[in-house]
């Protein structure tokens, strides 16, 4: 495959990226195929209890709080690849269980949430080690190109997968989808054994401990990092929470089944997919305050969602969210993993994931909680003013202070850069 230097697809040179991508496409459905039945499957064993629904997608994410820190030391220090296939053999484990269960008829919700639980624990340890493996793969060049083609296969997946999962729960039930993200983790697996050690862009050992406390130095020492990371966690705690909303939204305002449901996250990924798309063509946008700024946009956009009068409305207007936060999210994620220290990136990724999805266990309760108590519109507007407050405050504090200082150093031996591989 010929990519152009400065085409829009040049992660595509390196034929690790290629295989990985392809097993991801199918990944992608899958997990987002599971989502929608997880859902499903909770609104039906407790008759559309919000409560309940938030209490499964926390504790999906509690483990975060735990084990995405752990996660990132253990991408600075041991075989990324290996890392992987151990994360991916728990998902599918978590996944094919569910779905058995779910067949056999014999699923009760303790199930459901232990194995979300489990499925989390999973996650969270693979999350920061895959964003550090990125790098890895394509080099310092090409990474922020490859975040966002990654970005667009996951928001590829977010558009067909609600939609499959979505007439599949009509017609059989949610165990297929359980069952169909059980095989695509095994995709993955195969296709990490298959990746080219020798084609690896991987730094030589340093001295450094692999510690935690390294990882919070570095990042309390990079305004242009713990802004973007205080921007992000408030916009993934209170407004990227379109899993409740939506489901709340189709099942107790207007009133639809498991097939509308599904729907809506096409809808978002139309947007997301739109957003992921252009990112890989904004590389000269990719600054801190684009950050600020697209969170702004974005809350303004979800704030509209409350005004939406029937369920095609709110279906229109979900691609404009998906598009500001997909592309505001990229540019955080593609500037934390480039201007980090390739020696701290596991690390310093592993705390942009604890920002990103570490506040989920508090908010997804109290969202649902508040969905039950004053309204599902109410709490969505109440989400996104949150959101654009929060970045608000950010710019008008923060503004000036973005720079990386020059005199910043750590008690590590930090290896040399990437430039020469990239």
């Amino acid at each position: 495959m010929q990519i152009k230097e400065d085409g829009n697809w040049r992660a595509f040179r390196h034929r690790n990226f290629r295989i990985l991508f392809a097993a991801n496409t199918v990944s992608n459905i899958g997990t987002w195929g599971q989502r929608i039945a997880q859902d499903w499957l909770t609104l039906q064993l407790t008759h559309n209890s919000g409560t309940y629904l938030g209490l499964v997608t926390a504790l999906q994410f509690t483990p975060v709080l735990f084990f995405s820190l752990h996660g990132g030391a253990l991408a600075d220090k041991f075989d990324k690849r290996k890392v992987l296939i151990g994360t991916n053999i728990g998902g599918g484990l978590s996944a094919g269980i569910l779905g058995l269960l779910v067949v056999i008829h014999q699923v009760q919700l303790w199930h459901v949430f232990a194995l979300a639980c489990t499925l989390g624990i999973a996650n969270a340890i693979d999350a920061p080690v895959r964003q550090a493996f990125t790098t890895e793969v394509v080099g310092r060049a090409d990474v922020a190109n490859a975040v966002s083609l990654n970005s667009a296969n996951f928001n590829g997946g977010r558009l067909i997968g609600p939609a499959i999962s979505g007439a599949s729960i009509a017609v059989f039930g949610t165990g297929p989808s359980f069952l169909l993200n059980a095989f695509s983790y095994l995709l993955v697996i195969t296709s990490l054994t298959y990746l080219r050690k020798s084609e690896f862009h991987i730094q030589p050992k340093t001295r450094s401990s692999a510690s935690i406390r390294e990882g919070l130095r570095y990042v309390r020492a990079r305004p242009d990092i713990y802004v973007i990371m205080m921007v992000v966690f408030f916009m993934a705690t209170f407004g990227m929470n379109f899993q409740i909303f939506n489901a709340l939204m189709a099942t107790k305002v207007f009133h639809r089944g498991a097939g509308s449901f599904g729907l809506l996250g096409t809808f978002l990924a139309i947007g997301s997919l739109s957003g992921s798309l252009t990112s890989a063509r904004m590389e000269r946008f990719r600054k801190p305050m684009f950050v600020v700024y697209g969170a702004i946009v974005f809350g303004f956009f979800e704030l509209l969602l409350v005004f939406m009068p029937t369920y095609e409305a709110y279906s229109l207007a979900l691609p404009f969210c998906g598009f500001a936060a997909l592309t505001t999210l990229i540019t955080a994620n593609s500037l934390v993993q480039i201007n980090t220290d390739p020696v701290l990136r596991g690390r310093v990724m592993g705390i942009y994931l604890l920002v990103f999805l570490g506040g989920t266990p508090i908010g997804s309760p109290l969202i649902g909680y508040m969905a039950e108590k004053f309204g599902v519109r109410q709490t969505v507007g109440t989400c996104a003013s949150i959101t654009i407050l929060a970045a608000v405050f950010v710019w008008t504090r923060y503004r000036n202070r973005v720079g990386v200082p020059k005199d910043f150093s750590i008690d590590v031996v930090l290896p040399p850069t990437y430039d020469n591989k990239g």
